[in-house]
Parts: C-alpha cells; sequence; structure tokens
C-alpha cells in the first residue's frame, strides 16, 4: 500500500481588515502537491465580534458578527478556489479528504448562543459556510484520528480541560502520532522508539496579534505537510509562509 501525504493548516484566525493573500498561496499549494487528506485545525474564523477579552473596552467597537462571517467566506473562498480549479482540471480523479477541527473561536458562536438565549437559532457555526465548502466538520475538541494520527484543535491535559504545555507532554498523554494548533509557536517532539511525532503546529496568518508581545510575533507561520505516512508515522515537512509567498504570489 502507498503511503499517504496529509497537508496541515493551522490557525488563520480570518477577520475583517486582515492581509489575506497568503490563503490563495496556500490553495496553490495543495493543488499542486495533491495530498490525500487535508486538515484544518480551527480557528480559521477569528470572530472578535464575541471575544470576552474585549468586552466593555474600545477595542470591541465596530465589531459586528455579520462581518466577521463574511470575512470567514471570504478567506475560504480564497483557500479553495485553486482547490476547486484543479479538481475540475483532473476531472475530479484527485479526491482529496477536507476535515476541519473547530478551535476555540469558531467555539465562540455557539457560546454566545448558549450564553445568550435571544440568539437560539440565529446564531450557528453553520454560518460560517465550512461544510458547503466542502469540510468534515468535527466539533471543538472532539478527536479525529486519520491514518492513525490523531487530530484536535487542542488537546487537554487533566480534568480542567486546559490545554497540554508541549509537543513531549502531547505525545506522552495521546501515546499515539498527535497534531494540534491553538498555541503561536511550533514544538515538535519524536519518541525514540515508536517514532510518533507530537505536533504543535504554529499559525498560518501574516497579520500580528495585539494581544502578543514583540517577542511572540516573531515566530514562524505557514503549513505542514506530512509525507510517508505509515502506521500512524511519518516525516514532517514545513512550508513557511514566505515560501509561498515567493512561488505563488
Amino acid at each position: 500500500m502507498q503511503p499517504r501525504k496529509h497537508i496541515v493548516i493551522p490557525d488563520c484566525q480570518v477577520r475583517p481588515d486582515v492581509e489575506l493573500s497568503h490563503l490563495t498561496w496556500i490553495g496553490n499549494y495543495i493543488a499542486a502537491k495533491h495530498p490525500d487528506v487535508v486538515v484544518n485545525l480551527g480557528d480559521f474564523a477569528d470572530m472578535p465580534s464575541l471575544s470576552s477579552y474585549d468586552v466593555g473596552k474600545a477595542s470591541a467597537e465596530g465589531k459586528r458578527y455579520a462581518k466577521d462571517v463574511e470575512a470567514a467566506r471570504h478567506g475560504m473562498d480564497l483557500l479553495m478556489a485553486p482547490i476547486r480549479a484543479e479538481r475540475t482540471r483532473t476531472h475530479r480523479k484527485w479526491k482529496p479528504e477536507f476535515v476541519l477541527t473547530l478551535g476555540n473561536h469558531e467555539d465562540r458562536i455557539d457560546r454566545e448562543a448558549n450564553a445568550s438565549p435571544k440568539f437560539d437559532g440565529t446564531l450557528a457555526v453553520k454560518d460560517l459556510g465550512y461544510e458547503a465548502a466542502g469540510w468534515q466538520v468535527v466539533p471543538f475538541l472532539q478527536v479525529k484520528e486519520i491514518d492513525r494520527i490523531q487530530y484536535s484543535h487542542y488537546f487537554v491535559s487533566g480534568n480542567m480541560g486546559r490545554p497540554v504545555t508541549s509537543a513531549a507532554a502531547l505525545l506522552r498523554q495521546r501515546q499515539s502520532s498527535a497534531v494540534m494548533g491553538h498555541v503561536q509557536r511550533i514544538d515538535m517532539a519524536v519518541h525514540p522508539n515508536t517514532q510518533y511525532v507530537g505536533l504543535f503546529a504554529g499559525i498560518a496568518y501574516l497579520h500580528d496579534e495585539q494581544y502578543l508581545t514583540p517577542q511572540g510575533q516573531n515566530t514562524k507561520r505557514g503549513i505542514w505537510v506530512l509525507n510517508e505516512i505509515r502506521n500512524g508515522t511519518f516525516d514532517p515537512m514545513f512550508v513557511s509562509l514566505e515560501f509561498l509567498k515567493r512561488r505563488y504570489s
């Protein structure tokens, strides 16, 4: 059996008024490489209008749910357009699986709807159009296993539900290859015997986040290709947004 290939997209945090050209670059790369599976680790949409962090602050002014949803849908269109074009060109012989594990930013929609009954039936994750765009949507914090690799927006440590703090801790806890987003930094651990990989995938956006320090902004940004997947092991390859910009802009 031929080894499989996954391409993994970490947090994109799409919102109004940020640069989104990298999503077209990523889409072009995926179209060129023909992976078997594309995994989006969630927080594709940022949803700042529902952020509890900004409640009562001047930064909350002008933020609107409809604008957030529109931005996320536009970003997804940019990502998927090259992929759809390639599938048309190949007469749909390339049939990748698209899996999106919802993140805590998308979960803001459900939390708001649950906290405010007046929004019941009017706010929903489906507003983002992920399923309509072709993604299999995995609920927040549920684990999706593909080719014996576990994926989730993040994996929890202990009963309180806090994210694991390192790739090594992730590897110890899951006893399997596991890949997560959520954390802005990249971290990777490889088990010396099983060769299972624990991976914090980092981020895939061009803008800076105000809540991070200047040092926190200085992190690698890009996507991952998991090559030679066999029995839950793989060869990880990082592809930076800088490379994608040079190749596809």
